[in-house]
C-alpha cells in the first residue's frame, strides 16, 4: 500500500476512536509504534523507548526510555529540532543509532516533565487528551481502543504526515530517574 494511502487509511481509524479525558491519564504506559508509513516508524523502538508517564496535575514525561533492565529514564529532545529529527529517521532505525543513543541518554535526560495534557480539538473531531510539548512544535492526540489502551496521534506543525502509536496502561511502576 502507498504511503499517503496508509496514513490516511490510520487517521481514518484514529478518529472512528472514542475521546479521552485527561483525567483520565495519569500513570505509566507503555508505547509500541503503530506502522503508517511515517518516517519515524521504527525509530522510537529501535532506541529503547517504554512510553509515557502522565502525572496527576497534567504534566507529562513524553519520552521515557528503558535505561537499564526495570529503571526508566525520562528524555528531554527539545534541543533537537523536529524537522531534523525526521529527516535522519533512517540512521534512528540502524544499530549504530541504538548504541550510540544509550550513551547520550545521560546528556539527554529531563530536567523535569516537557509536555501538558489538555483537552483539545483536532480539526472537526470531538475534544480529546492532547499532550502538547513545552519546547517542540507537536501535540499528541489520544483516542480510547480499549479500557487498557489508547492510540496516539502525533502532529508536526506545519507537517501533515502523522506518527501513530499505542499505550498500554502498566499497573507496575519500574524505577524512574529523578531528573537529575
Amino acid at each position: 500500500m502507498k504511503t499517503m494511502e496508509l496514513q490516511n487509511e490510520t487517521i481514518s481509524w484514529f478518529r472512528s476512536l472514542e475521546p479521552v479525558q485527561p483525567r483520565e491519564m495519569p500513570g505509566l504506559w507503555k508505547g509500541t509504534g503503530i506502522p503508517s508509513g511515517h518516517p519515524l516508524d521504527g525509530v522510537l523502538e529501535n532506541l529503547g523507548w517504554f512510553g509515557k508517564r502522565f502525572h496527576t496535575d497534567m504534566r507529562a514525561d513524553a519520552l521515557l526510555f528503558q535505561w537499564r533492565p526495570g529503571r526508566l529514564v525520562a528524555i528531554d529532545l527539545g534541543f533537537v529540532p523536529i524537522g531534523l529529527a525526521i529527516k535522519a529517521a533512517p540512521f534512528g532505525r540502524t544499530g549504530l543509532a541504538r548504541s550510540g543513543f544509550s550513551y547520550l541518554q545521560k546528556a539527554c535526560r529531563a530536567r523535569g516533565t516537557i509536555a501538558s495534557l489538555k483537552l483539545r480539538t483536532l480539526e472537526d473531531a470531538a475534544a480529546t487528551a492532547a499532550m502538547i510539548y513545552d519546547r517542540q512544535p507537536v501535540v499528541d492526540y489520544f483516542g480510547r481502543i480499549n479500557d487498557k489502551e489508547l492510540a496516539g496521534m502525533m502532529c508536526v506543525e506545519g507537517d501533515v504526515r502523522r506518527y501513530f502509536f499505542k499505550l498500554q496502561k502498566v499497573d507496575a511502576t519500574p524505577r524512574q530517574n529523578t531528573y537529575a
